[in-house]
């Protein structure tokens, strides 16, 4: 994340806060299931596999509707090339506007299939090499990271490396009090919100390119 332009520090953090944002409206819906934070869902289909069965689905089904979105998304940032990002979080608000006109006429499941689908997606932003080079939608890595440039800063390393990815983990957590608390009050109401924030974040996606491609 530290070779990126700042202004893709400000996409990552955009992008973490609406992950966080979603997992808390599918967290809350299905009663501590996960739409972003598949470790959490594949505990709970392994504790489920010995305790509660359809537990285990419903979590079996996130991650399987995850793992769908990441390839259709690795499909669309192939496709789009040069402008894989803004294509990307294109293909991104097309899935949360299925969501949330879903909700409207569904039960639970099949909305948080959906949104687990986006934010698997949401991961073919950043790559480089095919590979994922920011996870925006899960912070371990970033916290792992975080105390490794800590750790190097204390040891003499360069200052300010942890700060990025300290900022990625504040934006999913404060999305994901916005997420809660959006969702309590206006039900499936927020997922329209989500709608606009992608939206948004794939206009400033296509503005950042275009500015580092303009002479």
């Amino acid at each position: 994340m530290i070779a990126y332009e700042t202004r893709f520090w400000v996409l990552a953090a955009m992008l973490a806060a609406l992950a966080g944002y979603v997992d808390a409206i599918g967290f809350i819906s299905l009663g501590g299931f996960f739409v972003s934070f598949m470790s959490g869902n594949s505990t709970r289909v392994a504790v489920g596999l010995i305790r509660d069965t359809p537990a285990a689905l419903v979590a079996g089904f996130l991650v399987l509707s995850f793992v769908t979105g990441v390839i259709a998304g690795s499909f669309v940032a192939s496709r789009a090339a040069r402008h894989r990002k803004p294509a990307v979080l294109a293909f991104v608000t097309g899935l949360l506007t299925a969501a949330a006109s879903l909700s409207e006429v569904t039960s639970h499941l099949p909305v948080a299939m959906v949104l687990a689908a986006a934010m698997g997606a949401e991961n073919a932003v950043f790559q480089r090499n095919g590979e994922v080079s920011i996870g925006v939608t899960y912070m371990t890595g970033a916290l792992v990271k975080l105390g490794q440039h800590i750790a190097s800063a204390f040891m003499g390393g360069p200052k300010w490396n942890w700060a990025p990815y300290l900022i990625l983990w504040a934006s999913l957590v404060c999305g994901a009090s916005l997420g809660a608390f959006t969702f309590i009050r206006a039900g499936n109401v927020a997922i329209w919100v989500a709608v606009l924030a992608a939206g948004a974040s794939a206009a400033y996606a296509a503005m950042a390119e275009a500015s580092r491609r303009a002479p």
